[in-house]
């Protein structure tokens, strides 16, 4: 899993402001500066089929996020 400074590294190269954002929300910021869905923590189901995504072990419940 990643740690939430790594994530907030990520954000500020993209120029993303960071303040006052917990983890969901810095990662579907990121998510949405790099052109893509801003689905972060909302598999339905623990179903998620973007299968590269770089968020994907810490968005799935351990047992999923290798599927």
């Amino acid at each position: 899993m990643m740690q939430i400074q790594a994530i907030r590294t990520i954000a500020k190269a993209q120029g993303i402001s960071t303040h006052k954002l917990d983890k969901p929300a810095l990662i579907r910021a990121i998510q949405r500066q790099e052109g893509n869905f801003d689905c972060f923590g909302s598999a339905a189901n623990g179903f998620c089929d973007q299968g590269l995504c770089l968020w994907r072990k810490d968005c799935l419940p351990p047992n999923l996020s290798g599927k």
